[in-house]
């Protein structure tokens, strides 16, 4: 991705935010100069990677295939100093993109339509060899809890919520606009704990054809005493 690309649609999600009345840290506001001032005291922030999250999972073609995301909080299943067991995103997906088929293999997660149009997850099983289970799904919303055919599609007005299990494959789509959504979850780890049906990045490579608007959560320069 183009870093003006992602310039703006960090702007966009901002600006979604403020029409939702929805605060965010004050670390997501601060700039290069600032992080560099900032000592081990925030280690938590850079080791999690708390924060600004955009990504087009390396296809180059994020208005198709992408993701935003902040991460809030969370904790470190490798780090004993971060011994939350929790964590808390607000995504956006915009109207005419997807975010791709994915499982984890850890983190069980409550995805909740927090406004805008309509969300739809399709869920899977996974089989051990990371195939599509036929087998039908579980699926709990809202209190909720049935099987289904597997692909069903689950469909989020606002206010709905879908949990997630661990090596259940999931995706996302919207209809009928933009969608804010929330998730809360045990730890998340990007890194380790994302399974995608087709091979594809986490995280995208960045043309720097202008300067950050904000810096995302894999950017933060270390400390220096």
């Amino acid at each position: 991705m183009k870093r003006s690309e992602i310039n703006n649609v960090i702007k966009k999600f901002e600006k979604i935010l403020e029409e939702y009345k929805v605060s965010i840290p004050p670390f997501c506001y601060w700039d290069y100069e600032q992080w560099c001032e900032k000592n081990n005291e925030y280690d938590e922030i850079r080791d999690n990677q708390l924060g600004w999250d955009i990504t087009d999972f390396g296809l180059n073609s994020f208005n198709e295939v992408g993701f935003s995301l902040i991460t809030l909080r969370n904790g470190n299943q490798k780090d004993d100093r971060y011994e939350k067991p929790y964590a808390e995103k607000l995504l956006m997906l915009f109207e005419n993109q997807r975010a791709p088929m994915h499982y984890h293999a850890y983190k069980c997660e409550d995805i909740i339509n927090k406004g805008g149009g309509t969300l739809i997850i399709s869920v899977y099983n996974a089989e051990k060899d990371g195939s599509l289970s036929k087998d039908d799904v579980i699926i709990n919303t809202d209190g909720r809890s049935y099987k289904a055919p597997a692909g069903t599609k689950v469909y989020l007005k606002p206010g709905e919520s879908i949990t997630i299990w661990p090596y259940q494959y999931h995706d996302f789509a919207v209809e009928g606009g933009d969608v804010l959504i929330g998730e809360v979850s045990m730890c998340n780890d990007d890194v380790n704990d994302n399974f995608f049906y087709a091979p594809i990045g986490r995280f995208p490579e960045i043309e720097e054809d202008e300067s950050p608007y904000r810096l995302l959560c894999t950017e933060y320069p270390k400390f220096i005493k």
